[in-house]
């Protein structure tokens, strides 16, 4: 007797699955690689324009500022307006070439610039300065600020290396305002920088 329910003969299975890619691999990675790069060197660039670190060598702004300490410098700011006094700020040293410098403003174009037994005199007043501990005996000037240049002082007065024996700073030397202390730790914060708008 015939089966009448003899079993059909199965079908083999069909895939959703695309056929996995011939061509090398390393071709995708190679062009991955080369976006990643220049998007990481735009990057670069546009922050270096925009900050740039910078490493304090020595004592002149003791006991603010430390020798060792690292800093992010504000490269923007003076773009958009001039430096104050009081502002703490990196420069590019006008009398040791390749060299930069952190000093304080203390007098800015046109003022008469003068320092007596150590206190500084702008325009005949005496600026109040906080952040000095020791002013020292020094006397220097009188002497006028010109139209783009700065005077400068390190905090620490009679280790300082600054205006008072190389002169006025040019104003096209400011490399920026120093900004964030990042190192060592303990130093983290935002570097002060102290007001003197009433002393004009």
């Amino acid at each position: 007797m015939d089966d009448l329910n003899a079993p059909t003969q199965a079908k083999a299975p069909t895939s959703d699955i695309a056929p996995a890619e011939t061509g090398p691999k390393w071709k995708g990675w190679l062009k991955e690689l080369a976006e990643t790069v220049v998007l990481a060197l735009l990057i670069f660039l546009v922050l270096r324009l925009l900050v740039q670190n910078f490493r304090i060598e020595g004592h002149s702004m003791e006991p603010n500022l430390h020798d060792g300490q690292f800093l992010i410098v504000d490269k923007i700011s003076y773009r958009l307006h001039d430096p104050q006094r009081g502002d703490v700020i990196v420069f590019r040293s006008p009398s040791t070439p390749g060299k930069d410098f952190i000093k304080r403003v203390i007098g800015l174009p046109g003022e008469k610039v003068e320092i007596r037994e150590g206190v500084v005199w702008v325009d005949d007043k005496a600026v109040a300065e906080p952040y000095v501990t020791y002013h020292g005996g020094r006397s220097w000037g009188p002497q006028r600020v010109k139209a783009g240049e700065l005077f400068v002082l390190g905090d620490n007065r009679p280790s300082s290396n600054d205006s008072r024996q190389w002169g006025m700073l040019p104003r096209d030397k400011v490399i920026g305002k120093a900004w964030l202390s990042y190192w060592p730790p303990q130093e983290w914060g935002f570097v002060p920088h102290v007001s003197h708008a009433g002393n004009r």
